[in-house]
């Protein structure tokens, strides 16, 4: 995932990695793309020794040499191949650490249960309405219909998540 998304972000024009870095924390990407900031500076290294980007310059700021990155004609085609790539993974994976637990959740004691679950709740919650805070203010920039489509299946997702969560304290809460 991070070499998809660094490469796309060079492709617009060439940074240096603390820029690709706050690019992705500043529109939230990572967040939704489990791309952590160690990982950006070991892609860009990877990526570079593999012929993907070039430094195309360098730039001083202080006692820091910082490079600035560039996609190369190889960095391009590996970016459609991973676009490629990713349009025929599923959307969401139904795999999940929370389904798990909750086929021992009878090892605990039912009320720390409940307890943990409201805290779950809480948090997803607030997830939900940072997304929407989100699309309302990325709206306001002008997002694609596509980038439009994306932010309500998150939405969707985490509207779903929240229903299942409070099923969950209901069930445990007749048990």
């Amino acid at each position: 995932m991070a070499n998809l998304i660094i490469l796309a972000l060079l492709r617009d024009r060439p940074m240096h990695g603390y820029e690709i870095q706050q690019m992705i924390q500043t529109s939230r990407m990572d967040e939704w793309a489990n791309l952590l900031s160690g990982s950006i500076y070991y892609a860009l290294n990877k990526m570079e020794q593999e012929g993907l980007i070039r430094a195309e310059a360098e730039e001083r700021t202080g006692a820091r040499l910082r490079k600035i990155y560039a996609i190369t004609e190889k960095g391009e085609e590996l970016l459609g191949r991973l676009v490629r790539e990713s349009l025929t993974l599923m959307p969401h994976s139904v795999k999940s650490d929370f389904s798990v637990g909750l086929n021992w959740i009878e090892t605990i004691p039912r009320e720390e249960a409940l307890g943990l679950l409201e805290r779950n709740l809480r948090q997803v919650e607030e997830t939900l309405e940072h997304w929407r805070r989100g699309k309302e203010i990325k709206s306001g920039y002008g997002l694609s219909p596509i980038a439009l489509a994306s932010f309500d299946n998150a939405m969707a997702i985490l509207e779903q998540d929240i229903l299942f969560i409070k099923k969950i304290m209901n069930l445990l809460g007749q048990s």
